[in-house]
C-alpha cells in the first residue's frame, strides 16, 4: 500500500493531471489556455513594451538611463519616501478597515448600514479630491485653519498630510477585503470557544484574528501597492516630499522623457513584489478552513457595551472625518465661485448636464461593460488558483497581479506602445479602455475570491463531483455562491475603480471617449473647483445607485442557487 501511494505521488502525478485536464474535462484545459493567453497579451506584454523602451535606446541595448538614475540621489530618496509612505498608510488603513469590518460583522452595533455606506465614500471618487478638501479646510486660507482658528501660516503639505489622506482614501479597500472573510467565517467556532469558558478577548486573539490573517495580509498588500503607485495625492499635496510615482509621471508628461519615466515607474514594482511574495509565503504555511459543509448556525453577535461602544466611537470618529471632507466637496459644488462668491446656486450642475453630460455617459457605458467581466474573470482565476493543479499556475497568479502592482501611468503607456500597431491596433477605441480597466482591477477580485475559498472545505465541491456534476456545474452552483461576498466585493471594487480610474486610462482617452475623472482633473487644473466638485457629487450618486443594484443581483444569485 505504501509503495503504491509513493509511486502514484512521484512522476506520474503530472501525467495524470495532464490527462485529466486534456481528456476528462477538456473545457477546463481550454479555459486555462485562454486565461493564460489573455493575461500574457494584456498584462505581461504591455509591461514588456515599457521595459523594452527603458533598456533599448536609439542604437540598441542601452543601460545609461538606469545607471544615471541609480547613481543619482533623487532616485534613492524617492524610493525610500515611497516605501515609507506605503508601509505607514497600509498598516493604518488596514487597522481602520479591520475595526470597521469587525464591528459591522461581529457586533450588534447600531448604524451598521450607515457606517458601511460612509466607508465606501473614499473609493467612489478620485483620491486627490480628499487632498483638495484638506487644502480648502486646513490650508493657509482654509475654512478651519484661517476662518475658524485664525491661523495664517499653516502648512498642510508633506508626509503627515499624505499619510492621513491615503489612509482615509484607501482604508475602504482593506474594509471590503476583510469584511468578506469575516462574514463567511463559521461563527460556531467562536461560539464553541465561548462555551468552553474563553473570554471575548481570548476568542478574538486565538480564533477570530488568526482566521482573518489571509484577509489582513491581502489588505496590507493591496493598500501598500495603491499607496506607492498613487500620484494624484502626492501631486496635489506632497510638497517637497518626492515619491517615485510623481517623479515618473513628471518625467513622462512634463519632461517628455519616456525612458527615464518608465524606469522610475517600473522601479515601484520591486517593493510591491517583495511584499506580495512575503504575503503568499506566510499564508501558504497555514490552513484557514472554517466552512466544512456540516450544518452550522450562529447568530451570536457581541452585545457587551464595553466592546460595542468603543468600536462605535472609533467608527463614528472616522466617519465624521470622511463626512467633513466630502461635505466640503458638496458645499463647493453649490457655490458660484469658491472663495469669491459663495452664493448658493445650481449653475455648476446645469453646466455639467448641458456641456459635460457625454463624460458621464461614456464612463457609465465603459464601466458597465468592464465590471461583470472583471468580477467573474477574477472569481474563475481564484477558483483555479486555489482548487486546481496545472502547469502555468504560478504564471497565472503572478501576471494577474502585475497590472495592479504597476503604476497606472505605466499601464497606460504600455497599452499605447503595445496596441498601437497591427495585429492589435486598438489605440483610440473603447475596447482598449475596457481592457485596461478589466486587467488593471482584476487582482482585487482574485484576492477576495482566494481568501473566501480558503475557508471552504474542498470536500463540499468533491461531493458535488462524486454526485456526477462536472467541474463547470460545481463551480457555478457550489463554489460561486459560497464566494458571494467575495463576488460582491469584486463587483463593487471593479465598478468603482472603473468609474474613478485616471492614471491607468489618461493616456488612452480619445476624442470619441471622455471620462468623468479626466473631466474632473481638467476642471481642477483650470481652478473651476465648483464644476469639479459637482462632477464628484454626480459620480458618488451614480456609484451608490449601482451598489444597490449590485447587492440585489448578488443576493438573487445566492437565493436562486439555494432554491436549486
Amino acid at each position: 500500500m505504501d509503495t503504491t501511494d509513493s509511486s502514484q505521488q512521484s512522476v506520474p502525478i503530472y501525467k495524470r493531471r495532464h490527462e485529466w485536464i486534456m481528456f476528462k474535462e477538456p473545457w477546463l484545459f481550454a479555459i486555462i489556455v485562454l486565461i493564460l493567453l489573455s493575461l500574457f497579451t494584456f498584462s505581461l506584454y504591455p509591461i514588456y513594451e515599457v521595459i523594452k523602451v527603458t533598456v533599448v535606446g536609439d542604437y540598441g541595448f542601452d543601460l545609461n538611463v538606469i545607471a544615471k538614475a541609480i547613481t543619482s540621489g533623487y532616485f534613492i530618496h524617492s524610493l525610500w519616501n515611497s516605501v515609507k509612505l506605503g508601509v505607514i498608510a497600509a498598516v493604518l488603513a488596514t487597522v481602520i478597515g479591520f475595526v470597521f469590518a469587525y464591528a459591522i460583522t461581529k457586533t450588534s452595533m447600531k448604524g451598521k448600514t450607515f457606517f458601511h455606506l460612509i466607508a465606501l465614500l473614499p473609493i467612489i471618487s478620485p483620491p486627490f479630491v480628499i487632498a483638495l478638501s484638506v487644502i480648502l479646510l486646513f490650508g493657509r486660507r482654509g475654512i478651519i485653519s484661517n476662518g475658524l482658528l485664525g491661523w495664517d501660516n499653516t502648512d498642510v503639505y508633506g508626509l503627515t498630510s499624505l499619510i492621513i489622506i491615503q489612509t482615509l482614501a484607501f482604508y475602504p479597500i482593506a474594509y471590503m477585503n476583510i469584511r468578506g472573510v469575516l462574514e463567511s467565517m463559521d461563527g460556531s467556532i467562536e461560539d464553541a470557544a465561548l462555551n468552553l469558558g474563553a473570554s471575548r478577548w481570548k476568542v478574538f486573539r486565538t480564533v477570530t484574528f488568526p482566521l482573518a490573517i489571509p484577509a489582513i495580509f491581502s489588505a496590507i498588500l493591496l493598500v501598500f501597492i495603491k499607496s506607492i503607485e498613487d500620484f494624484g495625492n502626492p501631486m496635489v499635496i506632497a510638497g517637497d516630499y518626492s515619491t517615485l510615482a510623481v517623479q515618473a509621471y513628471m518625467q513622462i508628461t512634463g519632461m517628455y522623457d519616456l525612458r527615464s519615466g518608465s524606469f522610475l515607474a517600473i522601479s515601484i514594482l520591486f517593493p510591491a513584489l517583495i511584499v506580495y511574495f512575503l504575503q503568499k509565503y506566510w499564508i501558504s504555511k497555514k490552513s484557514y478552513v472554517t466552512v466544512t459543509g456540516k450544518p452550522t448556525s450562529s447568530n451570536n453577535r457581541i452585545r457587551e457595551k464595553y466592546i460595542v461602544w468603543p468600536l462605535f466611537a472609533f467608527c463614528a470618529l472616522i466617519t465624521l472625518s470622511v463626512l467633513l471632507f466630502y461635505g466640503t466637496v458638496v458645499w463647493v459644488s453649490l457655490v458660484k465661485v469658491w472663495g469669491v462668491n459663495n452664493t448658493v446656486t445650481l449653475d455648476n450642475f446645469k453646466y455639467i448636464f448641458t456641456r459635460g453630460f457625454h463624460s458621464i455617459r461614456d464612463s457609465l457605458v465603459l464601466s458597465v461593460i468592464a465590471t461583470p467581466i472583471t468580477a467573474l474573470f477574477g472569481m474563475v482565476i481564484a477558483y483555479l488558483i486555489i482548487r486546481k493543479k496545472f502547469f502555468g499556475k504560478k504564471l497565472m497568479e503572478f501576471s494577474s497581479m502585475l497590472t495592479f502592482a504597476v503604476p497606472g501611468t505605466v499601464v497606460g503607456i504600455g497599452y499605447v506602445l503595445a496596441f498601437n500597431k497591427l495585429p492589435l491596433l486598438l489605440t483610440g477605441t473603447a475596447l482598449i479602455i475596457i481592457l485596461a480597466l478589466t486587467f488593471r482591477n482584476l487582482s482585487v477580485g482574485i484576492e477576495a475570491g482566494t481568501n473566501s475559498l480558503r475557508q471552504v472545505d474542498p470536500s463540499i465541491e468533491e461531493a458535488s463531483t462524486n454526485l456526477g456534476a462536472n467541474g463547470l456545474t460545481t463551480f457555478w452552483k457550489i463554489s460561486l455562491p459560497l464566494m458571494k461576498s467575495a463576488l460582491y466585493s469584486g463587483l463593487i471594487y471593479s465598478f468603482i475603480r472603473s468609474m474613478t480610474s485616471i492614471s491607468g486610462i489618461i493616456f488612452l482617452i480619445s476624442v470619441n471617449w471622455s471620462l468623468l475623472t479626466v473631466s474632473i482633473l481638467s476642471e481642477i487644473e483650470a481652478s473651476r473647483f465648483g464644476v469639479a466638485a459637482a462632477y464628484c457629487i454626480i459620480l458618488i450618486v451614480v456609484v451608490l445607485i449601482a451598489l444597490g443594484i449590485l447587492q440585489l443581483l448578488v443576493n438573487r444569485l445566492g437565493s436562486k442557487n439555494r432554491r436549486m
